[in-house]
C-alpha cells in the first residue's frame, strides 16, 4: 500500500488509531532492517497523516528503532553490525571512537535529508557514547529531514504540487550543499590523519636509527 499513497491513506483511515500505531511499528522495523530506505515512508506519512502527525509518528518510530538498534549492538557487539554491513565498511568508521568526531558526523548526516544513516545508527553501539546523549543528538538532528519529507508528502496529498516542488527543490539544494561541505571536511580529516600517521612513522624511524 505504500507504493500507492491514496490507497495507503484509505488503509490508515479504516484502522483509526491502530493505523497510527501500526505505522510507528513500520518505522521501527525500517530502522532495524538497515537496507530499507526511510524517505518513502516519511513521504507516505505526510500524505496519510498530514505534516504535523506524520512528522510526530515518523519521529517516534525512528527514536524507538534507533534505541533498539543501539542497545542490541551494545549487547551483541560487532556481529550484529555485520548482519547488514561488510567488515570493511565498519572498519572505515573507526575514527568515530573519538566522541567529538562521532557527534559531529552524526549531527551532520542526520540533519541532511537523503543521506544514508543506517551504518552510523548501527556503528554508534560499538563506540563509547552512552544511550541518552546519542538518542538526544540524533533525535534533534533528524527533525528537519523528517519535516521536509512529511511536508512534501502532505502537499502531494492536498494536490499542492507547486509547494511540493518547491520543498523538494529546496531540500535537494540544501542537501547537496551540506553534503559537499561534509565531504570536504572528511577529506581534510583524512589528510590530517595521513599526516599524523606519516609523522609517527618518521619519528619511529628516527628512534630506530639513533645510536644507543
Amino acid at each position: 500500500t505504500l507504493g500507492d499513497p491514496a490507497t495507503f491513506r484509505v488503509w490508515v483511515d479504516e484502522r483509526g488509531a491502530w493505523g497510527r500505531v501500526l505505522f510507528v511499528g513500520i518505522m521501527i522495523l525500517q530502522v532495524i532492517i538497515a537496507f530499507i530506505p526511510g524517505e518513502p515512508f516519511e513521504l507516505a506519512a505526510g500524505y496519510a497523516f498530514g505534516a504535523f502527525w506524520g512528522t510526530l509518528l515518523v519521529w517516534v518510530g525512528v527514536v524507538i528503532g534507533s534505541t533498539i538498534v543501539f542497545l542490541f549492538v551494545k549487547k551483541i557487539g560487532i556481529k550484529a553490525v555485520e548482519v547488514f554491513f561488510p567488515r570493511e565498511r565498519i572498519d572505515s568508521m573507526k575514527y568515530l571512537n573519538d566522541e567529538k568526531a562521532l557527534n559531529a558526523t552524526a549531527f551532520i548526516l542526520f540533519l541532511i535529508p537523503g543521506t544514508p544513516k543506517d551504518l552510523l545508527t548501527y556503528v554508534a553501539g560499538l563506540t563509547k557514547i552512552r544511550l541518552l546523549p546519542w538518542i538526544l543528538l540524533t533525535s534533534i538532528a533528524r527533525i528537519p529531514s523528517i519535516v521536509t519529507s512529511t511536508i512534501s508528502g502532505n502537499a502531494l496529498g492536498l494536490e499542492k504540487y507547486g509547494l511540493a516542488i518547491i520543498v523538494f527543490a529546496a531540500t535537494a539544494l540544501i542537501s547537496g550543499i551540506s553534503y559537499l561541505l561534509y565531504q570536504r571536511a572528511q577529506r581534510k580529516r583524512a589528510l590530517l590523519e595521513a599526516g599524523d600517521a606519516l609523522a609517527r612513522q618518521r619519528a619511529r624511524a628516527r628512534r630506530r636509527g639513533s645510536p644507543h
